[in-house]
């Protein structure tokens, strides 16, 4: 059994020395993110969920712990540490680090606590001290890991979702005329996107007609193809029609192979020709 309150205690008394010294051995010249900050309330913050960690970590060895409260303990200092902004802008690797000399720290406090002590303690007995302290930072440095990857995820996802967003515009020219560029590579994700946003913005700005541009697409599969005029059929529901431009002769190969019928489909060589006929060129 590695449970023993008086090392409990005698960790816990020390919660806040164990914070002081381990903040004051940082190198923060050679670190970045958080760590190296000088903002004093990022400081603050650092050090309150240091103590905050060391408070929890010290229950390992608290009688009255069992194993489920403890982890239910520190998996709430997980979510709320790896979710701040500061620790999301800090390279893993040095917030890895900082776990290992925290690690450090219980290693060098359980030699101290068996040197102080009267009582005598088999090396069996502080081994097992260790191995469960050891065991206990694997599992919440692998634990803030994963859940500091699943943020990073999220994060990705809603910048991605920006840039789609921002990636297909529509522009208004006129009272119900409106312009959508589309520019770079599409692939079945981005179509989807410019189809959600598309039919968003038409729909906002009061569309009647939409000039959409291919120009600046180089490449594209069936899949997108078809994607794409699908949007077109999509935008004739809300009652915009729409005027393809700047087809390649790749693209235009495409539609012909997946059957798209230009039939009732305005079709220009360029946008400068589109403008033309509408009558927005002087």
């Amino acid at each position: 059994m590695h449970r023993n309150n008086q090392l409990y205690h005698f960790l816990l008394e020390r919660a806040r020395l164990l914070t002081d010294q381990w903040h004051e051995a940082l190198d923060k010249h050679n670190s970045s993110g958080v760590y190296a900050s000088d903002d004093p309330e990022v400081i603050e913050m650092v050090k309150k969920q240091n103590y905050e960690f060391h408070v929890r970590f010290c229950r390992v060895f608290d009688e009255s712990c069992s194993e489920a409260e403890f982890l239910s303990s520190f998996d709430e200092w997980i979510c709320t540490t790896s979710g701040e902004q500061e620790y999301q802008h800090t390279p893993t690797h040095l917030i890895l680090q900082e776990f290992f000399n925290n690690q450090e720290q219980y290693l060098d406090y359980v030699k101290e606590f068996v040197k102080a002590s009267h009582e005598t303690y088999s090396p069996e007995t502080i081994n097992r001290w260790n191995r469960k302290i050891i065991d206990n930072f694997n599992y919440v440095i692998l634990a803030f890991a994963e859940q500091s990857y699943k943020y990073a995820e999220e994060r990705l996802a809603a910048q991605k979702d920006m840039i789609h967003e921002l990636s297909s515009p529509v522009i208004s020219l006129s009272e119900d005329l409106a312009l959508l560029p589309l520019v770079g590579d599409i692939d079945t994700d981005r179509a989807q996107k410019v189809m959600e946003n598309t039919l968003k913005q038409c729909s906002g700005q009061r569309v009647k007609h939409l000039l959409i541009d291919l120009s600046g697409v180089l490449i594209i599969d069936t899949m997108v193809a078809h994607q794409i005029f699908q949007l077109i059929k999509a935008l004739k529901l809300i009652g915009v029609t729409c005027t393809l431009s700047g087809i390649r002769p790749e693209i235009a190969q495409t539609a012909v192979q997946i059957g798209i019928d230009f039939e009732d489909l305005s079709v220009v060589f360029n946008i400068h020709q589109a403008l033309a006929q509408r009558n927005l060129l002087q």
